[in-house]
């Protein structure tokens, strides 16, 4: 079983197209600091995610965080700092992170990463999923995304 931590987006944008269970899935178990349960409760987050994590499935470990004063995480917002900081320390196999500044001092402390594409390109290549309408949700938040990139994962599964 791999060691997964998530930051808050990736958990928010599952949540907001009703594809959360597929961490479950993909994972068995999710762990997130406490600093991103915060924020997926904060009341500018959708309602929909904070009705979510008010009661967190079984699969959802929140954890303690970490100090680490790295200055290399200091840009970063909290929840990503907790989580680059918990997956260190607890030697993560992955960690689920959208913004690029956080992949990139992710990748510079030797983790691993994906964001809500690479989840939802994973179910997909797994038959979890429809891309593409997994997609067409996702366009519906305000989540952020290369127009290449996503052009790319939909030719990559025939749905281009």
């Amino acid at each position: 079983m791999r060691l997964v931590i998530a930051d808050t987006s990736p958990i928010r944008y599952l949540v907001q197209i009703g594809h959360i269970d597929l961490l479950r899935r993909l994972f068995e178990t999710v762990s997130i600091p406490i600093e991103v349960a915060r924020e997926l409760g904060d009341p500018s987050a959708p309602l929909t995610v904070q009705e979510w994590i008010e009661s967190p499935p079984t699969w959802l470990h929140v954890l303690e965080a970490v100090d680490n004063d790295d200055p290399s995480l200091a840009a970063l917002d909290p929840g990503e700092r907790a989580a680059i900081s918990l997956g260190i320390a607890l030697k993560a196999d992955l960690i689920l992170i959208d913004e690029r500044k956080g992949r990139a001092a992710a990748l510079n402390m030797g983790l691993e990463t994906t964001g809500t594409l690479g989840i939802l390109d994973l179910a997909a290549r797994r038959k979890l999923i429809d891309l593409r309408s997994a997609v067409e949700r996702l366009k519906q938040t305000n989540f952020r995304y290369r127009r290449e990139i996503v052009e790319g994962l939909l030719a990559q599964h025939g749905n281009g």
